[in-house]
């Protein structure tokens, strides 16, 4: 368990990242309480500092930050995402996956490579999470040959890329590709890591509102082979 870091990737030229960056840091670092930094950082174990910003306070001062400007191309999005995972403060970063979330119908399956870096660059839940979900698997979603990326991402050495993979099918309810959400649980179900643990648990659980009996079934077939955090996680709603 731990912080991971990758290499650089280049980022595009972009006008509008330009505006967007300049706004971005003038009126964050504006609003910036150093006091409650302290406490923020200490709560996410120390994986970056802070600028103190609460998310009410953070997404207001977004809306000002984004008045007025276009709707981003996919080099734009690349532009805005990279440029803000080089600044230290993680509110930058929160800033960047919202604006992702917002715009990922831009993107094509080029943009993967870009979500990657970010899932495995100074990765912890709060960020990895909200790209599994809303990023990764809105990719995937809109192209289906992303699957086989996944397969390989399922078993990938960076626990929070493997975690990525389990949970970028949260969101997709009945149209779930269950032959391989359950063989990618399946795939780590020995992992030691309470994160994979846990996102095993979680994507089963998710998965159990829109079929609770094929979760039931796949485990009581191979129970004995996951954690009992998994376990306990994915039954939570739907009993044993």
């Amino acid at each position: 368990m731990g912080v991971t870091g990758t290499g650089t990737l280049e980022v595009p030229r972009s006008a509008l990242a330009d505006t967007v960056l300049e706004r971005l840091v003038a009126t964050y670092g504006a609003a910036a309480d150093p006091e409650r930094a302290v406490s923020m950082r200490a709560y996410m174990k120390d994986v970056a500092p802070f600028l103190g910003l609460t998310t009410p306070v953070r997404r207001a001062l977004t809306r000002t930050v984004l008045q007025g400007t276009p709707r981003p191309d996919e080099a734009d999005c690349t532009a805005i995402a990279l440029r803000c995972w080089q600044l230290p403060e993680r509110e930058y970063r929160y800033f960047a996956v919202d604006y992702l979330r917002r715009h990922v119908g831009r993107c094509s399956s080029g943009f993967l490579p870009v979500a990657r870096h970010l899932v495995a660059t100074v990765s912890w839940w709060d960020t990895v999470d909200a790209l599994a979900a809303h990023v990764v698997g809105a990719l995937v979603a809109a192209d289906p040959e992303l699957k086989a990326d996944m397969d390989v991402w399922s078993a990938d050495d960076d626990l929070w890329v493997a975690r990525t993979a389990l949970l970028h099918q949260l969101r997709y309810k009945e149209r779930t590709d269950t032959e391989r959400l359950f063989a990618y649980c399946l795939r780590q179900s020995g992992h030691t890591d309470f994160f994979i643990r846990k996102a095993i648990g979680w994507c089963l659980r998710e998965y159990a509102k829109t079929d609770p009996e094929a979760v039931r079934d796949f485990l009581a077939r191979e129970q004995g082979r996951f954690a009992p955090l998994s376990v306990r996680e994915a039954l939570k709603n739907i009993g044993a």
